[in-house]
């Protein structure tokens, strides 16, 4: 069945109340059906970001959610991503390369000149595709955000697409949630709104039907559906860091910890890891020590001078340093590798208003934070301790790193990472190294973990994805979704 519409956008009543996921499950209940879709949200804020074949950057969730839809992302699946490197100030991409900085107040005035390459961007997906899912941002009842709006009604009605509502029943007041929403629309917005999806519901149906009548009745609009809790999916996060273990450890078992920093970036890197039955993966509040374990893993970050700071402002620095006198490794991705060096360097300011920094010192490295970022997806050969493994992976950076030592990995792009001469502190550029199901386990090993199981993380995700898709499929009223009326 074609939608009789190209497009459908899901808004939400507030952060995290199911869009991204919506807009997934969809994507691949639609592409099951034979129906070419992509995703796409106009504006995003997040800091797990993924490269495009087309050489841009864009937001993770998107670019799962075009992999749930069967389809390369590109782009203009997310016209327009602020990546925050202050809790006012962000860097603003756009159609995957980075255009400047600023504050919330001037993208306040950006936002009117925005709505072209957003514009732009969607035109380009309906011509290439069936149907565009579009996902909102935050919430359309945000009214001190109305003005020049591109990400939730503002966008709707320049595009004239229909719009569902999401809200998250788990948090509690979903019917507040949705009838306040409503209310903060204009008469032409809440004409648009085809109907109500209530999220992440748990326990008797029956005892909610009476609310659902009720909300029908108060609105004119009906419950399209409401979608069932569902736990021990493997999906990719937006931004929020998800510290659950998908998998019950056992036999032997490695202790990881990352610590949080302020900016950190793309997390994700550890969704592996959180699958894995032998890793017990500990993300370590800022502030608070470091627990004890095997394998200290510092992740990315947006604002590497500033994150290193708070490092040393935590007192992380001396507890790195302690583990390692332990017997313990260290490992550091992208901005967590460029920690590990000796100098850090931002002469622009591209991330903050500290110009430079020592660095902890544990690897033989000097980074210069430039203007132009490497965005780049390429595999290579991972080697260790006298071991090789296929390696996939990306690069999404600011900083050009100089190094004197051992280089971790091999591609047709060239070397990449450092090892030092302990062999007990590692670092490299490329995201996703532990994706890679080889290069996941030997990593695994230099960290002490003996007789490493081999996981998949793409396998998990399909898993995922399919049974998402199939509990959308349960208890979605598609009929009501596509209406002839859109």
């Amino acid at each position: 069945m074609l939608p009789t519409s190209r497009a459908l956008m899901v808004q939400g009543t507030t952060s995290d109340a199911g869009k991204s996921v919506l807009v997934a499950g969809l994507g691949r209940l639609l592409a099951r059906r034979g129906i070419h879709v992509a995703p796409f949200k106009s504006q995003n804020m997040a800091l797990n970001s993924a490269v495009t074949a087309d050489g841009g950057e864009i937001g993770r969730a998107q670019a799962f959610q075009a992999f749930a839809c069967g389809v390369e992302p590109t782009v203009h699946m997310n016209p327009i991503l602020l990546k925050p490197n202050s809790d006012c100030g962000a860097q603003i991409i756009v159609q995957g390369k980075a255009a400047e900085s600023m504050n919330a107040i001037g993208f306040q005035s950006y936002k009117k000149f925005a709505m072209t390459p957003v514009m732009e961007s969607f035109s380009i997906l309906q011509k290439q595709f069936d149907c565009v899912l579009i996902e909102g941002a935050g919430s359309p009842a945000e009214v001190n955000l109305r003005e020049n709006d591109i990400a939730n009604m503002g966008f709707a009605e320049e595009a004239d697409v229909p719009v569902i509502i999401v809200a998250d029943i788990d948090r509690g007041g979903v019917f507040a949630h949705l009838i306040g929403t409503l209310d903060c629309l204009s008469q032409s917005e809440r004409d648009r709104v085809i109907g109500f999806v209530i999220n992440r519901f748990r326990g008797d149906i029956s005892l909610l039907e009476p609310g659902l009548d009720w909300l029908e009745e108060k609105t004119g609009k009906p419950v399209i559906g409401v979608v069932p809790y569902l736990q021990g999916l493997m999906l990719d996060a937006e931004d929020a860091i998800d510290v659950s273990q998908t998998q019950s450890t056992e036999g032997d078992v490695l202790n990881i910890v990352v610590p949080v920093v302020p900016r950190i970036s793309n997390h994700t890197d550890f969704d592996a890891l959180r699958i894995h039955p032998q890793v017990n993966l500990q993300f370590a509040a800022p502030g608070k020590p470091l627990p004890p374990c095997d394998l200290i893993i510092l992740p990315g970050s947006k604002s590497v001078i500033s994150d290193l700071t708070s490092i040393r402002n935590y007192g992380w620095d001396h507890q790195i340093a302690k583990h390692l006198r332990y017997g313990g490794k260290v490992m550091g991705i992208c901005g967590g590798y460029q920690m590990l060096g000796n100098r850090i360097e931002d002469p622009h300011g591209i991330e903050g208003t500290m110009l430079k920094t020592d660095g902890l010192g544990y690897l033989d490295t000097h980074t210069v934070i430039e203007r132009e970022k490497v965005l780049t997806r390429t595999v290579g050969t991972l080697t260790l301790g006298g071991e090789r493994a296929k390696v996939t992976g990306y690069e999404i950076h600011m900083g050009v790193t100089s190094s004197k030592g051992q280089t971790l990995i091999t591609s047709e792009n060239g070397q990449d990472g450092l090892i030092n001469t302990d062999q007990n502190v590692l670092g490299t550029y490329w995201h996703g190294v532990f994706d890679s199901p080889e290069a996941c386990s030997l990593l695994l090993a230099w960290a002490g973990l003996g007789e490493v199981k081999e996981i998949s993380l793409e396998a998990e995700r399909e898993r995922s994805i399919n049974a998402l898709a199939d509990a959308l499929e349960a208890s979605l009223d598609m009929s009501k979704l596509w209406a002839s009326n859109f």
